[in-house]
């Protein structure tokens, strides 16, 4: 703009020096008065020009500041902007990272709700009522009731025939509708068979076949009390009982050790 401005004043600059050599070398076709105005005039006209062109500069230079500040402002707003996009970033990054922990202590406390929840299981299981099968039968017992059990069998298995009936007398005063009952009542007359206790074992051994007849151990029940009779000399209960075995339970091992011993009692 500036070039443009120095040229136009270069050119009436010119105009005017024409002219005035016109005017110099016309002054003698011109009066003088008629000479000066056309001067005047041509001065009026090129300081016109210099006054517009200076206006319109001084226009253009405000403007140029204004574009100028504009472009500025717009370079700090989009550095203020760019500062806000990265602190959102981070923001956003911490906000993820406090997702992913929550997301750990939340698995974290669900696993050890599991693992808590599974304990307490095992917990209760261990005072539910369980499935047993012993001699053939299978029934439902506490584990209270089935470790009771197995502890006084354990014993008579270890020849301690005197607690062993202490232990299954017991077990059975406490729990006398237990499944365990008709096993507990052969193997507390054993016991006493084992004490020469002859009388209080037949009375546990009929137990077993009045209590359970198809019980697994009432053949070798029976047998039992003829046993117990043949040890208190009285062979003609002993036959009777072993005559009861053979008719009842024809077809058990018990049966046959029983004929074997009703020939010889004969």
């Amino acid at each position: 703009m500036r070039k443009i401005f120095h040229y136009r004043l270069t050119q009436l600059a010119m105009g005017v020096a024409l002219l005035a050599s016109a005017n110099v070398s016309q002054a003698a076709l011109f009066e003088d008065d008629e000479a000066r105005k056309a001067i005047l005039d041509l001065r009026q006209k090129v300081e016109t020009v210099r006054i517009g062109s200076e206006a319109s500069q001084k226009r253009q230079d405000a403007e140029l500041v204004r574009i100028t500040e504009e472009n500025a402002q717009l370079r700090r707003s989009l550095l203020e902007l760019q500062s806000q996009i990265e602190t959102a970033k981070q923001d956003l990054a911490k906000l993820r990272g406090q997702d992913e922990q929550l997301a750990r202590d939340v698995a974290d406390l669900q696993r050890r709700q599991k693992d808590m929840a599974a304990g307490v299981d095992d917990r209760l299981k261990k005072f539910e009522p369980a499935k047993v099968t012993i001699d053939g039968r299978e029934f439902t017992a506490d584990p209270a009731e089935k470790r009771d059990f197995e502890a006084a069998l354990a014993i008579f298995r270890k020849g301690d025939f005197a607690a062993a009936q202490s232990s299954l007398f017991d077990f059975l005063k406490r729990n006398p509708g237990s499944g365990y009952a008709p096993s507990a009542f052969f193997w507390l007359g054993n016991a006493q068979y084992a004490t020469r206790d002859y009388k209080e074992a037949i009375a546990n051994f009929k137990a077993v076949v009045t209590q359970a007849p198809d019980h697994l151990r009432a053949p070798e029940a029976l047998l039992s009390v003829a046993n117990c009779y043949s040890e208190l000399k009285d062979n003609k209960s002993a036959r009777r009982t072993l005559d009861e075995l053979i008719k009842v339970y024809p077809q058990s091992e018990a049966a046959v050790a029983g004929k074997e011993r009703l020939s010889r009692l004969k």
